[in-house]
């Protein structure tokens, strides 16, 4: 029997650099009790899976103690877990599988808003004049009793809500059973810097921060300027969402914001511990993610929505995010996603063929960054179609049609084709699962050398055989029609990526050198006698060199 895996995080405090990250959204992974929602017990069961994959680590969606009206994003408890997900003594066992299989564990920390269940809010609304009466975003009302400014909530509405026990309005950014907590109050941080030590005494290597940059508000109030129709995307909200036209410059991304993560990096620090943070802002995502990563005291790293829009990143659009993250964040350190629970499934959003959905994950495998991966999208599980009679997603039943929700993306993982509800519960599924999906479950890929699954493992195992991939740095990134081009290197070794994204040949001229090729696990081509490289349809090309 081999010895478990020795994994210090003070030793190699930069292990999250270029780490591949598997996101579990454990209401669906796998239900260990019968049920129908899953929990960390089947988090445990599943772990050989997941180190089948070649992974890092893994970040676990929400399981604290909550009313559930945002599945787990409203927390009334912190240092506790829902009894829906099991026990303390079951995420100690969570920590110490993934340990044994040398994989590191980042839990969901959602810091910037409670439950309206949590005691904290349940003692500030009480009155004017508690403890807490200021841990949370209060107002006056405006002088005709509306709110005390244009703020808006993305799931809809007004971002207040009023309050009959103050006769004041609360700020609420998402749902109205989710209130805003006040940053501007040093107890307030203390208390959320005292959950993140709760959760690295218990062993966690790190954590995906929520809405990073909502934490702190304009505290005069002032309205947010209007965005002007052609400045809109759907990058963080639906185009149906009124959200969309104003420009947030009051209600979140507050300069002082960056205060409080340098006061969350000292207390991961002695830890070892490495944070990603999650940038939702449609206009200024990169530069955000720049100055929350920027130098050795802030985050670790942010994501930003770019590669999680709608549209299919073309070889051009791709370069272009690139070279802007660069500019707006040369010292800062990006985790790339095609696919998380709130999104779309990219093989769904982009359209994506078989031979598409490789190209694009072999892309992910080689940029300069850390990469997430969305539980099922290494099965190429398509968009689920869920009823308006089985939706569960707050967000979705406010904008349905035009908008259906997140429960399409978050439907039960499917192990085995032949058992009932792919072998995810004994008993009803909280979503249903997709009779489209059985033909995709593990167990089905597993006995299919052509699988989809098969080539995000030798996608992955090729990213952790070569440094360069993960650590190093990038350059000359270009593109050649549809086909996208850079240098990745590390310590005098440089390796020159081609992949095509699309479905019709091209040809590129391969950079001087004396080049060695690899890479042909995943379908690499081979330069042809006339010095060219001829690269069919979704064809990728690597080879490496040493100085």
């Amino acid at each position: 029997m081999s010895e478990a895996p020795i994994l210090s995080n003070v030793e190699d405090k930069d292990w999250w650099r270029g780490a591949v990250i598997y996101q579990i959204y454990p209401r669906s992974y796998q239900d260990s009790n019968g049920d129908g929602v899953g929990d960390l017990c089947g988090i445990v069961e599943r772990m050989p899976h997941i180190a089948s994959m070649g992974v890092d680590a893994i970040w676990i969606s929400p399981f604290f103690t909550s009313p559930m009206k945002d599945f787990g994003y409203d927390v009334s408890d912190y240092c506790d877990v829902d009894p829906m997900f099991g026990s303390l003594a079951d995420f100690d066992a969570v920590v110490e599988t993934a340990h044994s299989h040398g994989i590191r564990v980042m839990i969901d920390l959602v810091l910037s808003h409670t439950s309206d269940q949590h005691p904290w809010f349940k003692e500030s609304r009480s009155s004017r004049d508690n403890d807490k009466s200021d841990w949370y975003v209060w107002s006056e009302p405006a002088p005709d009793g509306t709110p005390p400014n244009n703020w808006l909530s993305i799931f809809g509405g007004s971002g207040w809500q009023w309050d009959a026990r103050r006769e004041q309005y609360f700020m609420h950014n998402f749902l109205t059973s989710q209130p805003d907590l006040n940053f501007h109050n040093p107890d307030v941080q203390n208390a959320l810097l005292d959950v993140a030590k709760f959760w690295l005494n218990r062993g966690v290597d790190g954590f995906r921060l929520d809405t990073i940059n909502f934490y702190m508000h304009d505290e005069q109030l002032r309205d947010n300027p209007p965005l002007p129709k052609e400045e809109r995307n759907a990058d963080t909200a639906p185009a149906v969402n009124p959200y969309n036209h104003q420009r947030h410059i009051y209600d979140k991304n507050h300069p002082d914001n960056v205060k409080f993560l340098e006061r969350l990096r000292a207390v991961m620090e002695p830890f070892g511990a490495a944070a990603v943070g999650e940038v939702g802002d449609s206009q200024r995502g990169l530069e955000i993610l720049g100055e929350y990563t920027s130098g050795d005291n802030r985050m670790q790293m942010c994501y930003a929505f770019e590669f999680l829009a709608p549209e299919r990143p073309h070889a051009g659009r791709i370069v272009e995010v690139l070279n802007n993250l660069d500019a707006a964040a040369p010292e800062g350190w990006a985790c790339w996603a095609f696919s998380n629970h709130d999104v779309v499934r990219h093989i769904t959003r982009w359209d994506l063929s078989p031979s598409g959905i490789r190209a694009y994950t072999t892309l992910l495998a080689t940029l300069r960054g850390s990469i997430c991966i969305y539980q099922g999208e290494e099965l190429g599980l398509p968009e689920a179609e869920i009823a308006f009679e089985d939706l569960q997603d707050p967000y979705g039943i406010e904008f349905w049609p035009e908008f259906k929700g997140r429960d399409g993306c978050r439907t039960p993982m499917v192990w085995d084709s032949t058992h009932q509800n792919g072998a995810f519960s004994d008993s009803k599924p909280w979503l249903p699962v997709p009779s489209e999906h059985y033909h995709l479950a593990v167990e089905a890929e597993e006995t299919d050398p052509a699988a989809l699954l098969h080539h995000y493992r030798r996608a992955l195992r090729f990213r952790q055989d070569h440094p360069m991939l993960k650590r190093g740095t990038h350059s000359s990134l270009g593109t050649a029609g549809d086909v996208i081009h850079f240098m990745r290197s590390l310590n005098g070794e440089h390796m020159f990526v081609a992949i095509n994204l699309s479905d019709t040949p091209s040809d590129l001229n391969l950079p001087a050198g004396d080049w060695e090729l690899v890479g042909q696990e995943l379908g690499g081509a081979h330069a042809s006698a006339d010095g060219k490289l001829h690269l069919g349809p979704w064809q990728p090309y690597f080879a490496i060199k040493r100085d």
